[in-house]
């Protein structure tokens, strides 16, 4: 038999992760990256990441804090097992990290520093400047180079994932891949293949993700039958600079730093920001959700920044929607020492010192909280079962989905400082899972079995390359209907949807989808060609689009980052008690048949045309049960004081705890998702 080897497609924080970790079990690893590794845009993540440590611990925090604000924060939308995996790991992986050289922060005792990120009362995130992402990112490139040179790993930087190979069992037997240069097309054997490939911002046409991530690898795997999860669900992040090219992240750093985000009272105040005096200064997160502050979760503080400027017309300035993010109190020194990197971003694209004057800033496209459709396997406990091959593996046997690509840990809505956790968290735990799975093979794709198998699928590859090139002139221009989608994607499925404009945001995506089965190519080379590899990133971007806009119309509520206005469950207003209790037993009622109609992943499978199918699945709430997300909302209390009593009555104190809540607690689930 030849060697037993894993693919890993994704240079990220994720890919990287798994390279080390199956490297370190001595398992054959080839690396596979879009771009240069150092380039992948784990780097361009800029606030931190969170995990509990001693510290903390002194406040009152616990991983269990820290699990309960992940899954509340995600409203109730996530598997609870994986989750709680994560968090209880994420201490561990932290101390990884500061031993492998992440300059991270450190106060003046030399502690490791923390600052306070959105949707939780603790500072659980530590930090490196606002650099975060890019240390994390070189101090795992470092560990990979390592095993490179110990021959562990094989690196293929440049390379356009395709495609799985999947043999007639329906087994991934490795993949098929282009060389960005020279345009050659090789399949690469492999007994399972690791998708980190990150998310779909450029759906949108811009976002804050890097000009890479078009959710191309993803797309392509479903096109072979994959399964897509909760695609629907999209983070907006409530503070980026608009650029014409892009969108720029400010992160949620200068916020947990103590920056604040207000408007002025009046509409489109004339004087210079400095000159408008306290009182006439509006800042809406802090006055509306004073628990938290300008630390809401991302959803909330993106709907509210998007309600000032639209609906109440306050917005700073008159042709241009944004709020002000004022950093201007705090002093220069620990601005530059803790936000430094952000500060510079600003900086070198708008041309204005945030130091001294606000920041000009407006929501914008982030992540993806959807992703591939993987399976897990968990304890009686109620965690992840180590070693367990059916931990992140698709419907597709062989075929692994770990960080932004896949959906399992952050539900309706990601706190911020859990994405960086999340991808190198599914890196290092994929990695036994992985090894369980090929050692109980007894063969390897590398056989010669397999060689005919390989060659078809490569050569079926050339086939549809040739046929793209040849497409005969004067047909449109990809650029221009990427240029459309992203437009007709960004007004109908990003802050606020409605039913109307998401039924004809599909039918013009179909529109488009069609147009660019017919474009022209403005570039017919055999070498380096840009327009012929953005053309095939163009078609594998409408699969995920429909996926996403089939989701939010089928989706009739308001969940984390999926927000209907017609759907709102708006607060209790009345003052007098009698009617307050009887307004807070209703908002119940309707939370309860909610949740009983729509706490369910939302599944999505294609047919050869890349058309969606929706199914859905039950989500695993067995360790905390569901109960209303408040944050803040009016007659929150009345509310909060109800449900607990309802919970109570309904409790049974002879069922087991595991037991309690939405989800089931078995052992394990079905690999493939079920079709209500």
């Amino acid at each position: 038999m030849a060697e037993q080897r894993v693919l890993v497609v994704g240079g990220g924080l994720a890919g990287l992760a798994a390279a080390m970790k199956l490297a370190e079990l001595d398992v054959a690893v080839d690396l596979m990256s879009l771009v240069p590794v150092k380039r992948s845009h784990s780097a361009c993540a800029q606030g931190g990441i969170n995990s509990v440590n001693d510290t903390t611990r002194q406040q009152g925090d616990s991983e269990y804090h820290h699990f309960d604000d992940t899954v509340y924060g995600g409203d109730f939308l996530q598997h609870q097992p994986p989750v709680k995996e994560m968090t209880d790991w994420a201490p561990r992986i932290i101390d990884l990290m500061d031993r492998l050289g992440v300059p991270f922060n450190r106060t003046k005792e030399g502690f490791r520093d923390q600052r306070r990120f959105g949707g939780t009362l603790y500072k659980r995130t530590a930090f490196a400047g606002a650099t975060t992402g890019q240390q994390l990112l070189y101090a795992l490139d470092e560990q990979v180079r390592r095993c490179h040179a110990n021959g562990k790993v094989n690196t293929f930087e440049g390379w356009d994932f395709l495609g799985p190979i999947i043999d007639d069992d329906g087994r991934c037997r490795g993949a098929t891949a282009q060389n960005l240069v020279t345009m050659e097309i090789r399949a690469f054997p492999a007994d399972a293949v690791v998708l980190a490939t990150g998310g779909c911002g450029l759906i949108f046409g811009r976002s804050t993700m890097s000009m890479a991530c078009t959710g191309s690898a993803a797309s392509r795997s479903v096109q072979y039958g994959a399964h897509y999860a909760n695609g629907e669900f999209i983070q907006v992040h409530p503070t980026a600079i608009p650029g014409a090219d892009k969108l720029r992240l400010m992160s949620e750093s200068a916020r947990g730093e103590g920056g604040r985000v207000w408007v002025p009272r009046r509409p489109q105040d004339s004087r210079a920001p400095r000159d408008i005096p306290e009182e006439e200064r509006y800042y809406f997160l802090e006055e509306r959700y004073p628990k938290y502050g300008n630390l809401v979760p991302r959803d909330i503080a993106t709907r509210e920044i998007f309600n000032v400027c639209v609906n109440e017309g306050l917005s700073v300035e008159a042709d241009k929607q944004c709020v002000y993010l004022d950093l201007t109190h705090i002093s220069r020194e620990e601005l530059d020492r803790k936000l430094g990197g952000i500060l510079h971003i600003y900086e070198k694209f708008q041309g204005v010192d945030p130091r001294i004057e606000p920041m000009k800033i407006f929501p914008a496209v982030h992540y993806s909280m959807g992703g591939m459709w993987a399976d897990y396997e968990r304890t009686a406990e109620g965690g992840l079962a180590p070693d367990a091959p059916r931990n992140h593996q698709t419907n597709i046997p062989g075929l692994y989905a770990i960080g932004e690509c896949d959906y399992q840990y952050h539900g309706a809505n990601r706190l911020g400082a859990n994405s960086l956790l999340s991808c190198i968290f599914t890196g290092l735990f994929v990695g036994p899972c992985i090894q369980s799975s090929i050692e109980s093979l007894g063969e390897s794709a590398s056989d010669a079995k397999f060689d005919l198998l390989l060659r078809a699928e490569r050569s079926r590859k050339e086939m549809e390359h040739k046929q793209l090139l040849e497409r005969p002139a004067g047909g449109e221009n990809p650029y221009l209907i990427h240029q459309e989608l992203g437009q007709e994607m960004t007004k109908a499925a990003t802050v606020v949807r409605r039913n109307d404009q998401l039924t004809a945001a599909l039918d013009k995506v179909s529109e488009l989808h069609e147009r660019a089965r017919n474009c022209s190519l403005s570039d017919t080379g055999m070498w380096t060609n840009q327009n012929v590899m953005f053309t095939k990133n163009l078609l594998d971007m409408f699969p995920l689009a429909k996926a996403l806009l089939k989701g939010a119309l089928a989706r009739d509520e308001c969940r984390g980052a999926h927000y209907k206005p017609d759907f709102d469950m708006p607060g209790v207003e009345s003052q007098d008690p009698g009617e307050r209790r009887r307004q807070a037993e209703m908002w119940c009622d309707k939370f309860e048949e909610k949740n009983r109609k729509w706490l369910k992943t939302t599944v999505a499978s294609f047919d050869a045309h890349g058309e969606p199918t929706l199914s859905y699945e039950d989500v695993d709430t067995s360790l905390i049960p569901p109960r209303p997300r408040l944050y803040g909302i009016v007659g929150g209390d009345i509310i909060e004081q109800v449900w607990k009593e309802r919970s109570i009555s309904q409790s049974d104190p002879t069922k087991p705890a595991e037991q309690s809540g939405n989800g089931a607690a078995e052992t394990s689930r079905s690999p493939v998702p079920a079709t209500s």
